[in-house]
């Protein structure tokens, strides 16, 4: 009884010291020299927050680390001779995962003797550093905090100044009024397909992201002007990084919520070896329900998708990494409607109609990476890469009903088995191989020299149901076809002194298909003024290529003669001009603006001259029409940002954009293009409350966004000088093309919210959050559609 009695005082006076335990996570990192990427070997590393400053150097390796700090948020300052100091702020510390930092140092151009340079805190800063100007960092952080985002990095830039995207609920990105399928996504450097599940053919967007955020590093995007290493692009560039795993202790990350139920594992391949694995898996929470059998209904999106990055450093051969994603999706769809089919000898057969769409997607990407350093300002970069993706689409029929005699009797009931309408199949594939060499010639000069070769394959087939008295399926699509083009740069950053930096250089792009080559060339500044000041400028010559099944499409003319006239089209081409100032009023405050011209060349446009199609008012898909490259457009606008960062436990975002977004095809009228809103505006504003509780372990996060889009333009339907519907169902003639993109329909009011409690145990931490779109209930109208069974005739999107 004694020793009872005994363990238990024991039991409670340790389990009583575990309680007033502090709780504690571990800091660590590597800090780098900027461009050449080689260690700062006793580079200082200060903790400003911490009472009293801690502080450590770096060691032979890079490498500087911290134990035993507090939970919170964390501002470091880094110093070492030669070199400018910079400060890192707003890093999150939790108990349940470790803080690993990849930082990195600029090299002063002033000498000891001459001057004591004062860096500026400059948040916000991209990861390439031959971009001057328009290029936003997307943190992880602000992905998982900004309200509506869904931890959706495509959703979280929407925020931006010249960014917005659909209303309709998908997460594309239209940026200064381009559409959303000229934005190009990369991984690890290398051009990815469509990253989102359920996305069309030639779409970049889609409902439900596929880039895991557990994942994702400080990652770039780009809405203009774009630095030399970039091609094949027209309107934006979103360059997306893997982290590296823990390479020191295993962690793990679950999570269930309205996307799904995932898993994150992360570790060391052994002790005493940098290397590391980054492991990620998600499955559709809807998916799992509907298999339980806890939901039932119609239309369930199912959807799972992994992906991986595995990091082998070695001591003499560089350094490897191995990456890759991909995802599976699909949904089937039922639906119900009447309708009466006309039959032969003048009957009648009023069926009931059984719907079923089915829709299948997948993607994937895989690749290899190797950093080989040559000394210590110099390195050869080598990638290859796999990458694919397809849709599969089909409709299916089953009608029930009434055989009618001429008057309208009933002769007979009649049911017919289930049978295709419809059915696409599209699959491409792409092989990438790309080098780039990068040296730091000295403190003031930087070069790169890169080339990259992309193989593009292409299967399509479609077919469909062209008559309703018939079951035999029409083949009007079936192609296979490749594509190869090779894209060359070099650039080169110049330090004028330490205020004023250059970026010029040259991108070509060679496509063998048309034989054409497009010399692209490219040049930005930045001048830093005094008391936080800067302009930049920038201008550049830019090209992208249209889907590739556009090139192949088959046209058939009035004569039945089928051909492919679209081989031969040129590149897209934009000039882009954009100036620009920021004011930094205090270190955690930034004020910027910016103004911009892009000139458009080479549109594809439909050969008829009494036609306004233009392919850059699609958003996804081709068309079967002949096309040529002879349309032009302008975009231009002034876009405004004010942006207090995260410090002091708040933050807020304002920004706005001006703009117009104009083309004209061969009928020679400038048109508004379909993504032409005029204008955006975005407020975000967040919160946190921390050191809650007894324990003092607990925050609770609020934030909110509001927005205000102008409306997209459409094609309306035909209207008679009263403003009625004067469509002619017989000729098939149902929209005014004569009015083509004049008007949008409603504006869009939104406001987002979310909310998050945060609980800090020994080793874990605890996270639930919610997050509400459309917060306000917002109901407008963003397409209209003929309709004879609804008053009024119709009916909205």
């Amino acid at each position: 009884m004694k020793k009872l009695k005994l363990f238990s005082v024991l039991f409670f006076l340790a389990l009583t010291a575990i309680q007033a335990q502090e709780l504690t996570q571990t800091i660590r990192g590597t800090v780098k020299d900027y461009d050449g990427k080689f260690p700062l070997i006793g580079a200082n590393v200060i903790i400003l927050d911490a009472t009293p400053i801690k502080g450590t150097a770096v060691d032979v390796d890079g490498n500087f680390r911290f134990d035993n700090m507090p939970m919170g948020r964390i501002s470091l300052k880094l110093s070492y001779v030669g070199y400018e100091d910079r400060y890192v702020q707003n890093v999150v510390v939790t108990s349940g995962k470790e803080v690993v930092l990849e930082l990195t140092m600029r090299e002063s151009l002033s000498t000891l003797k001459a001057v004591v340079v004062k860096a500026q805190k400059k948040k916000g800063q991209v990861k390439n550093d031959m971009a001057l100007l328009s290029a936003h960092s997307v943190t992880v952080e602000e992905t998982q905090r900004y309200a509506g985002s869904f931890n959706d990095p495509a959703r979280m830039v929407s925020s931006f100044a010249g960014v917005t995207t659909n209303p309709e609920g998908n997460n594309d990105i239209v940026v200064r009024g381009n559409s959303p399928k000229y934005v190009q996504w990369r991984l690890e450097g290398v051009e990815i397909p469509n990253p989102n599940h359920f996305g069309e053919v030639g779409s970049t967007g889609g409902p439900i992201s596929a880039l895991n955020s557990n994942l994702l590093a400080n990652s770039d995007f780009y809405t203009g002007a774009f630095a030399p290493e970039y091609g094949n692009v027209l309107s934006g560039i979103f360059d997306v990084k893997f982290r590296n795993g823990n390479n020191e202790k295993r962690e793990y990350t679950l999570g269930i919520g309205a996307l799904g139920l995932e898993a994150t594992l992360e570790g060391p391949f052994k002790k005493g070896y940098a290397g590391s694995y980054l492991i990620n898996y998600r499955y559709s929470s809807l998916a799992l329900l509907d298999n339980l059998g806890v939901v039932d209904f119609g239309g369930v999106p199912k959807y799972q998708d992994a992906a991986f990055k595995f990091n082998f450093p070695t001591k003499k051969a560089g350094a490897f990494s191995l990456f890759g994603m991909g995802g599976i999706s699909g949904i089937t769809e039922d639906d119900s409607y009447q309708r009466e089919l006309s039959l032969s000898g003048g009957r009648t057969f009023d069926a009931g109609i059984d719907y079923v769409y089915d829709q299948n997607n997948h993607l994937y990407t895989a690749g290899l990476n190797h950093v080989l350093p040559f000394n210590k300002n110099t390195f050869l970069e080598t990638t290859v890469a796999y990458s694919g993706s397809g849709i599969k689409e089909s409709e299916f029929e089953n009608r029930s009903g009434s055989i009618l005699n001429v008057a309208g009797i009933s002769l007979r009931d009649s049911t017919t088995g289930q049978f295709k309408t419809y059915e696409t199949n599209f699959m491409n594939s792409s092989i990438t191989t790309s080098m780039k060499l990068s040296s730091k010639l000295n403190a003031k000069n930087k070069i790169e020299v890169g080339v990259k070769n992309i193989y593009n394959q292409n299967d399509y087939y479609e077919e469909f149901l062209n008559s309703n008295t018939s079951k035999e399926l029409f083949t009007s699509i079936d192609l296979k076809n490749s594509v190869n083009s090779v894209r060359a740069y070099v650039g080169w950053k110049h330090r004028l002194n330490k205020d004023i930096t250059i970026v010029s250089g040259v991108h070509n792009f060679y496509v063998p298909l048309t034989g054409e080559n497009s010399i692209e060339p490219r040049a930005s500044i930045k001048w830093q003024l005094k008391n936080g000041n800067a302009f930049n400028a920038g201008v550049g010559r830019h090209s992208t290529m249209e889907h590739v099944s556009t090139y192949f499409a088959k046209v058939e003319d009035e004569n039945g003669t089928t051909s492919e006239p679209n081989k031969n089209l040129k590149l897209l081409k934009a000039n882009h001009f954009v100036v620009g100032y920021e004011k930094r009023f205090t270190p955690n405050i930034l004020g910027k603006i910016e103004a911009y011209y892009q000139g458009l060349s080479d549109l594809p446009v439909n050969s008829n001259p009494l036609s306004h199609y233009s392919t850059i008012n699609e958003s996804d898909g081709f068309r079967e029409i002949p096309l040529v490259s002879q349309g032009t457009g302008r975009n231009y606008g002034l876009e405004f940002t004010l942006e207090r960062f995260f410090a002091n436990n708040y933050y807020y975002l304002f920004s706005s954009s001006i703009y117009q977004s104009k083309y004209t095809s061969l009928e020679n009228i400038e048109r508004n293009t379909r993504f032409n809103g005029n204008y955006a505006f975005n407020a975000l504003v967040g919160k946190e409350f921390v050191n809650l509780g007894k324990k003092k372990n607990k925050t609770i996060g609020v934030n909110a966004k509001l927005f205000y889009i102008g409306a997209q333009k459409i094609i309306p339907l035909l209207r008679d000088e009263q403003g009625g519907i004067a469509v002619d169902t017989e000729n098939d003639k149902y929209r005014d093309f004569s009015k083509a993109y004049e008007r949008g329909l409603d504006d869009i009011f939104q406001v987002n919210f979310s909310a998050s409690l945060k609980i800090n145990k020994r080793k874990t931490t605890h996270e639930i959050l919610i997050d509400v779109i459309n917060a306000n209930n917002t109901k407008a109208n963003l397409q209209e559609y003929y309709s004879p069974k609804v008053e009024g005739q119709i009916e909205y999107s």
